[in-house]
């Protein structure tokens, strides 16, 4: 998508949304990883490098300008009275900036670039005084009634709640998404007058004003109804999370990548995933998640903010800011904790769990154990239900493993403590000293034999 410098982007999000039923602002709510707000501001970016104006209430502004940053202007509305109104908030801000203004909103995140493009690019072809977006659907969902005449011209927009039967009974609608020529805009907006009913300032009623003058108003009618789907409720939030995954796993299958059962997987906008990798069912990947090529992620599998390298295998684990590399393999039922990394060709089995760990390249965890704070070197074999004793209750301490050891089942690692490259641990022991390398410690506390072939 190009950037044009000749448009401005409104972003109105000033609504109570109390529908929502939530403390938290409904525009702030996650789709797909990221809040609704991010998609319009995505939209926004992608036509225009100025920033966008976003038009938000007093109530929400102090949160929404903390996520926000300075990736807009704020402009609160103090008095909800209309989109008319809103955009005349943003008038100040926005006059004078650009050749078209568009008009977008907080809790629209199915929208296209493609959608979009095209709207602008009529708008830019043409010239029309105003460039509206219109859908025909059964649910009108309180959007405003499109009123063509004889020749099939718009020659106004009725609010619902301003509605009569028979106009109420069009199906055509305006989703007030708008690119207005800003001469236009800015002239017209101060004639804006309340409506008899509410006493609000409606955008809609420009349409009437352009018509009257017989300046021209273009349209374009989006193809998929949910594109324009308005998130009001929670239960239009769960439409347009399914929608959205929909989008997003046929993205990669189209991209290479295999899912068993597309319906149970649930995937962020923000993950990629390379070739010829397999998603089995029930397999969640959230945010900043990477997964290599060739891998087989789940079934039942939990995976958030990690990377995966190429040929990796996750079975029913769960993974959270998390390092696979290139070969390695969990599950089922591991857990990577933040900073766990597993290196080339490492297996993590069953049960097993790591925190702020390294298990070296081809190295091998098999079952029920635990390290915490813990590197452990290439090729060591760490048995079952071994466990690293990192916290004396006020401070983590770490544990060194070196390359080849082999921990016996049940060995309790009390940290501080180092275990040398090609030792070797007696089951159930508790080793609370150092080990040297090829030396055999057992017992409890562990005694240490000098070295390996000194045993009779």
């Amino acid at each position: 998508m190009t950037h044009d410098s000749s448009l401005a982007v409104v972003i109105l999000a000033a609504g109570l949304s109390t529908r929502f039923k939530s403390a938290t602002p409904k525009v702030l709510h996650s789709l797909g990883g990221k809040p609704l707000l991010e998609y319009s501001l995505e939209l926004a970016t992608a036509l225009t490098d100025a920033p966008p104006i976003l038009v938000v209430g007093p109530e929400t502004e102090t949160e929404i300008r903390a996520w926000l940053g300075e990736r807009a202007q704020l402009v609160v509305q103090s008095n909800r009275l209309g989109t008319g109104h809103a955009v005349m908030q943003a008038q100040a801000a926005l006059e004078g900036r650009a050749r078209h203004v568009l008009v977008l909103y907080g809790d629209m995140p199915l929208l296209q670039r493609g959608t979009l493009q095209a709207l602008h690019e009529r708008a830019t072809a043409t010239d029309a005084a105003i460039t509206m977006m219109t859908v025909t659907r059964d649910d009108p969902q309180g959007f405003g009634r499109i009123v063509r005449d004889a020749s099939g011209q718009i020659s106004a927009i009725v609010e619902q709640a301003e509605a009569t039967p028979e106009i109420a009974a069009i199906r055509e609608l305006n989703v007030g998404i708008y690119t207005f020529n800003a001469a236009f805009l800015w002239m017209h907006l101060p004639q804006l007058q309340p409506s008899p009913r509410k006493g609000e300032y409606y955008l809609t009623d420009l349409v009437g004003m352009a018509a009257a003058e017989r300046l021209p108003i273009e349209s374009l009618q989006t193809s998929d109804p949910l594109e324009t789907l308005g998130i009001n409720t929670r239960v239009e939030l769960a439409l347009a999370a399914k929608t959205l995954q929909r989008r997003i796993n046929e993205h990669w299958m189209l991209e290479g990548v295999t899912f068993q059962d597309p319906e149970t997987c649930y995937l962020d906008s923000t993950v990629t995933i390379g070739r010829d990798t397999v998603i089995l069912p029930n397999t969640h990947l959230r945010g900043k998640t990477t997964v290599g090529a060739s891998c087989e992620i789940g079934p039942n599998s939990v995976i958030e903010n990690c990377t995966i390298g190429n040929r990796c295998r996750v079975t029913a684990s769960v993974l959270e800011e998390a390092v696979m590399e290139e070969g390695s393999n969990i599950g089922p039922f591991g857990h990577l904790r933040k900073g766990a990394r597993l290196c080339r060709g490492a297996h993590m089995g069953n049960f097993g769990e790591m925190k702020n760990s390294t298990l070296g390249p081809g190295a091998k965890m098999g079952h029920f154990s635990y390290l915490g704070d813990a590197i452990v070197g290439a090729d060591a074999n760490i048995g079952a239900g071994t466990i690293t004793c990192n916290f004396d209750g006020k401070r983590k301490h770490p544990t060194t493993i070196g390359e080849g050891a082999f921990i016996g089942s049940d060995t309790m690692l009390v940290a501080p403590v180092e275990i040398g490259a090609g030792a070797r641990t007696g089951a159930g022991s508790v080793v609370t000293h150092d080990v040297p390398p090829d030396s055999v410690a057992y017992g409890v506390p562990a005694r240490v034999r000098e070295k390996k072939d000194q045993e009779s």
